[in-house]
């Protein structure tokens, strides 16, 4: 397996033509787009620049894709969804995102879509890791300087470790290319389990415990006792039983991947 990861100095993917000079001067077997801007609140007032990275970019690289007959796999996410359903989502379910960064993902879906080619949109929530900001590191952060730490409790989901993503990214990204005939489509992949932002705190420092040099209470409040500038969904559970059925990915339990992932990081 030869993996070819061009950083954003090797590959600016606002540059006019980047993209389709990299594709169209290599032989890949197929591509997997990870890149997205992420910053959810943000977003709001750089409405551009989200859809800049989320939806042209996607669109892009989907049509230098096409043009090669090379497969797709695009990371897409929960928040598209404006979580009102009260139960998992389907691939299939209407979506109505609630802020700009889900807008410009799901423009990027369509962008994705209208090439032509063969691509899997995956999409995925709640993403974590020992490297870069996200809410894992925030919480262990902020609970070294807190006694006492208040975290949403009114909204569900999965958390995902990024191993665990990138793991079902590449057993799909296989199996497109081992069975040529296969169509794309919609697809959705978190760990297993449920829980909200609070429950994904507690977790964090049950499991971390003693390796940690204070360990906060934490505390449940209401979406409406912390505003923020994007509107977030209540319940953007995902429904990932077509992607097992499917594909030969894993999907290990939440808790199970966060203590693995605290493992590596503490």
């Amino acid at each position: 397996l030869v993996v070819t990861a061009p950083t954003r100095q090797e590959l600016d993917l606002a540059a006019p033509g980047g993209i389709e000079a990299l594709v169209g001067a290599r032989t890949f077997d197929v591509i997997v787009n990870a890149a997205a801007y992420t910053a959810v609140d943000k977003a709001e007032s750089e409405r551009d620049a989200a859809f800049a990275v989320n939806a042209a970019v996607p669109g892009r690289l989907a049509a230098a894709a096409a043009a090669k007959s090379i497969p797709l796999v695009h990371v897409s996410t929960d928040y598209v969804f404006d979580g009102q359903k009260g139960a998992p989502y389907v691939p299939d379910d209407p979506v109505a995102p609630l802020g700009a960064y889900g807008a410009s993902k799901e423009a990027g879906e369509q962008a994705v879509r209208a090439a032509g080619g063969r691509a899997a949109i995956l999409r995925t929530a709640w993403v974590y890791s020992p490297f870069g900001a996200n809410f894992l590191k925030t919480m262990l952060r902020l609970g070294a300087e807190r006694d006492v730490l208040k975290v949403v409790d009114d909204q569900r989901g999965t958390p995902t470790t990024a191993a665990d993503l990138a793991a079902a990214c590449l057993a799909i990204a296989r199996h497109l290319v081992t069975h040529p005939d296969e169509p794309g489509g919609t697809f959705h992949f978190t760990d297993a389990g449920e829980t909200t932002w609070c429950g994904f705190a507690r977790a964090i420092f049950a499991i971390a415990g003693s390796r940690l040099p204070n360990v906060p209470r934490v505390e449940a409040i209401t979406t409406a006792e912390y505003p923020t500038p994007a509107r977030r969904p209540a319940d953007s559970r995902l429904d990932c039983s077509a992607t097992l059925a499917r594909f030969p990915v894993t999907q290990p339990d939440w808790r199970a991947a966060l203590a693995a992932t605290l493992d590596r990081l503490l």
